[in-house]
């Protein structure tokens, strides 16, 4: 468990349920994530490993070509990206609005 984990685990408790998904559209690689948080708040995105830690050269070439498509850089911004802290928070401010 990281740090942060802990320390949000410390800060907001455990939660009730034991683990959620959400899929959302990610504009920062142009496709479709899936945000995945466990009862401990450890968040993860299933965009991270596909476009940062085992970036194929295909999907390399795909994510280039998008780029150009688009006019901007694609580019995976990891675990810390703001979409994903957001869905987190949005899940903490859900459990103390339900179980306060």
């Amino acid at each position: 468990m990281s740090s942060l984990s802990k320390s949000l685990q410390e800060k907001h408790g455990v939660t009730k349920w034991q683990l959620t998904v959400t899929t959302i559209y990610c504009d920062a690689v142009d496709d479709d994530v899936a945000l995945i948080v466990d009862k401990n708040l450890n968040i993860r995105c299933t965009g991270y490993p596909r476009y940062v830690t085992n970036l194929a050269k295909e999907k390399a070439r795909i994510l280039e070509q998008k780029s150009r498509r688009l006019g901007r850089n694609l580019k995976c911004e990891g675990p810390q990206d703001f979409r994903v802290i957001a869905y987190r928070d949005k899940l903490i401010a859900e459990e103390k609005a339900y179980n306060p």
